[in-house]
């Protein structure tokens, strides 16, 4: 790109790609996890404190990382033969392809992941708060961007007392490359080199075939590579970020009550992912953000309406930053939030029921055993149980009574855990 100078303005190369690339997914990813863990801090402040240094360190490496060069970095024998062949075709693309690889696999990136990973287990962590889960959704924008567009909604429905699950910018891409493909599936016979070739004309029939499998070829390695990049993050920091849900299903979901082809804002991921959420008892409440007059937004909220009557347990509240202002919208979340709690509390408490045991039988147990009290103990999920809360009492029961055994949160771990 070049300015009107005729200087160069934003240069576009491999290393700056991959450095926004690998930006994108850790700051995605960063940006979910702060929501899963704060409302469970113990030391107030403290996620807070820990998240902006941990994105500090990200950002340094980023920063500072050496770019990869082949004349550079290669084996002495090898650098040889490339320096009588430098700005060729194939060594450039060979160089191009070591500048990838050192981006998604080297050391500095693997090892600032690893730094962050034992950063963060520094936090402690009560999962016997009772939360309501919040499922944010809506329009782009309002749905990822905490600040006066959405009336901070985030902050206030940690300070209500619920936990926030936000959504991933990695589902928005994900989803542009599904309705690619999907519409490339539909508009296939319009596309076909030879229109309509008869049963026996093989040959016709064959190019067309491959001419679009080829297509769909290529997407689909582009969606397993940005999902295989996304899910190694998610992992390489404690698997606490939720891991990308499969778009087909989605669109599945939704396609009774909203067509996956509406163009327009998010399409149909609004009714799917609450349909989603609430059918795999995912979250308590689901909340849809919009700015004021986002004509697609305001069409998935006349799809909700069916989709509510068809769910009668669901929780849906629909907010539009409208000139009404932030009281009201706020006075609005809490009516809902307040039936999010009820579910939440009567959740716990049927789970703490079913155990037979007493909230101090199992608090005991918790301070026995410190390793659940570490952000990054493995907590299984039951299916069908949303909270946090009830999950780890019907987890700590299990373990009272000897059916599962205790994990082991790492020792690295646990030794800066201890330090802090």
């Amino acid at each position: 790109m070049k300015a009107a100078s005729g200087e160069p303005g934003l240069k576009f190369t491999v290393d700056f790609g991959m450095g926004m690339f690998n930006a994108l997914n850790m700051g995605d990813i960063m940006n979910e996890m702060i929501f899963r863990i704060r409302p469970f801090e113990v030391n107030k402040g403290q996620t807070d404190r820990v998240f902006q240094e941990s994105v500090d360190l990200m950002c340094g490496m980023l920063k500072e990382r050496k770019p990869f060069e082949d004349l550079e970095d290669l084996p002495q024998w090898m650098t040889r033969f490339f320096a009588k062949h430098k700005n060729t075709g194939w060594e450039k693309t060979v160089n191009s392809l070591g500048k990838v690889w050192e981006h998604l696999y080297g050391s500095a990136y693997k090892e600032c992941l690893q730094t962050v990973h034992d950063h963060l287990a520094t936090i402690e962590v009560d999962r016997l708060r009772i939360k309501p889960v919040v499922k944010i959704i809506g329009e782009f924008w309002a749905q990822t961007t905490e600040g006066d567009g959405n009336f901070n909604m985030f902050a206030f429905l940690e300070r209500e007392g619920a936990q926030v699950l936000v959504e991933p910018i990695a589902t928005w891409v994900m989803y542009m490359m599904y309705q690619v493909k999907e519409r490339w599936r539909e508009k296939k016979p319009l596309e076909d080199k030879y229109k309509k070739p008869a049963w026996w004309e093989l040959h016709k029939r064959a190019v067309n075939e491959l001419n679009f499998q080829k297509k769909i070829a290529m997407l689909s390695v582009g969606e397993m590579i940005y999902s295989r990049q996304y899910h190694r993050v998610v992992e390489s920091l404690g698997d606490i970020a939720h891991h990308l849900i499969d778009q087909k299903a989605m669109a599945d979901l939704a396609m009774p009550f909203y067509n996956q082809f509406a163009r327009g804002g998010e399409g149909h991921l609004e009714v799917g992912k609450n349909i989603y959420y609430t059918k795999h008892k995912l979250c308590h409440m689901v909340l849809a953000l919009k700015p004021f007059g986002c004509m697609p937004s305001t069409q998935s909220d006349g799809a909700q309406s069916a989709v509510a009557n068809a769910f009668k347990d669901m929780i849906f509240l629909p907010i539009e930053t409208s000139g009404e202002g932030e009281i009201n919208a706020h006075s609005r979340v809490q009516m809902a939030l307040g039936e999010a709690k009820v579910k939440a509390r009567t959740e716990f408490d049927h789970a703490l029921q079913s155990t037979g045991k007493s909230l101090d039988e199992i608090k005991s147990y918790i301070a026995d055993h410190p390793e659940l009290r570490q952000l990054f103990y493995p907590m299984p999920h039951r299916e069908g149980v949303t909270g946090m809360a009830a999950n780890f009492v019907l987890h700590v029961s299990e373990l009272i009574n000897g059916r599962k055994k205790l994990y082991r949160v790492p020792i690295q771990a646990r030794a800066l855990a201890a330090a802090s």
